[in-house]
Formats: structure tokens, C-alpha cells, sequence
């Protein structure tokens, strides 16, 4: 019992010092730089300049959805569904319900129905014109610059927490007086490699 109690402990202390290495290098990731014009606990007002994203649109379920997207994506900055140089992993992941026929040009020729839009950031500085071009399904795009709301919260960030911070954070902007009735967006920062309490996430709503 004694030797099972020790085994136990030792793996239990490897994992833990395995996942604080990934977090520590997670939280060095870079992402885009944004400018905090209001904080009120959780919740922010944000400014955001233009940046570039790859983007791709998957039917399905949310849940499912995010992991293949991620795939698609990541196999495009790290030149497995392309020719030429890997890119650097930025955060956040970004997705929402959005509309593909939005981008510039179209994602697809046809409307996805149930879709949902996954977004990597190009890292700081790059443009769509100096990008390696994107496979099929795959679209770059240049987001202009933008003001958001944005709610953040730890632990597990499943279907119905989204859908709880997403509701507080219409709740903080209706008392605002702010309109946010805009398409909300999910922001995740960390793998599932990551315990749940020292995940980070967000609910961003696009107030103009």
C-alpha cells in the first residue's frame, strides 16, 4: 500500500510539473497587443488594432468543431498543408458563429449552414500579402481595428459556461447602456494540457 501511496504521488508530481511547464509557456505566447480603456472586475473595454488571422469554417458542433478547425489551422502555420517557412503559435484561438460569406474574400462559395468560424492571429507585422499562401478551406484575412467587450473566466470552458459569461457580459454592457448585441466571439488561451483552474478564456462581444 505504501509503495502504491509513493507511486501514486511521484506521477501525481510529474504531471503537475509537466503541466506548469506548458502553462508557463503558454502564458509566454505572444498575441495582439490591445489597449484597456474600462475594467471592472472581469470585464473589460478593450481597443484592438487591425490584425491578420487564418481562418476556416467547420460544421458541426462546437466542441467538435474547435478541435478540427484547430487542426486545419495548425497545419497551416506549421507548413503541413503547405510549402514554405512554419509560423509561430500565437493566441488566442479565436471562434464564433460567424458569417464565412463575411471574409474577404469569401471562405466558400456557399453558405455553411451551422458552422462555426476558427481564427488563428498571424503573428505581429504580417500581412496577407506577405503570408504563405493558404490551402483550400483556408482563408486570410485583415480584421480593421475594433473596440470589444470582453469577460474573462477560468476552468473548464464548455457550452453552457460560455453561454453563462456570454449572458453576464450582455448583462454588464445592457446596464451600461452600451449596445452589444453584436455576435459574440470565444477566445481560448491554453491547450488541454493545461489543469482547468489556470486556463484562461474569454467571451468578446465587437461593439463597433
Amino acid at each position: 500500500m505504501r509503495k502504491t501511496t509513493l507511486a501514486g504521488a511521484a506521477l501525481g508530481a510529474t504531471l503537475l510539473g509537466g503541466a506548469a511547464i506548458y502553462y508557463f509557456r503558454e502564458k509566454a505566447t505572444p498575441g495582439p497587443e490591445y489597449r484597456v480603456l474600462m475594467s471592472d472586475g472581469d470585464f473589460e473595454i478593450r481597443d484592438y488594432p487591425s490584425i491578420t488571422v487564418a481562418e476556416t469554417v467547420v460544421r458541426g458542433p462546437r466542441k467538435d468543431a474547435l478541435s478540427e478547425g484547430f487542426r486545419v489551422l495548425a497545419d497551416y502555420i506549421f507548413a503541413k498543408s503547405r510549402g514554405g517557412e512554419a509560423l509561430p503559435m500565437t493566441v488566442p484561438v479565436l471562434q464564433d458563429a460567424g458569417d464565412p460569406m463575411g471574409s474577404d474574400p469569401p471562405l466558400f462559395d456557399d453558405a455553411v449552414e451551422g458552422g462555426w468560424r476558427m481564427r488563428f492571429v498571424m503573428p505581429e507585422g504580417r500581412t496577407v500579402g506577405d503570408l504563405p499562401e493558404a490551402p483550400q478551406g483556408v482563408a486570410l484575412v485583415e480584421v480593421p481595428a475594433r473596440r470589444v467587450a470582453a469577460v474573462k473566466f477560468a476552468g473548464v470552458a464548455d457550452d453552457a459556461r460560455l453561454a453563462e459569461h456570454e449572458n453576464l457580459l450582455r448583462g454588464w454592457l445592457a446596464k451600461r447602456d452600451e449596445r452589444g448585441d453584436a455576435e459574440a466571439e470565444f477566445a481560448f488561451y491554453n491547450s488541454p494540457m493545461i489543469p482547468p483552474p489556470l486556463r484562461r478564456s474569454e467571451v468578446l462581444i465587437p461593439l463597433r
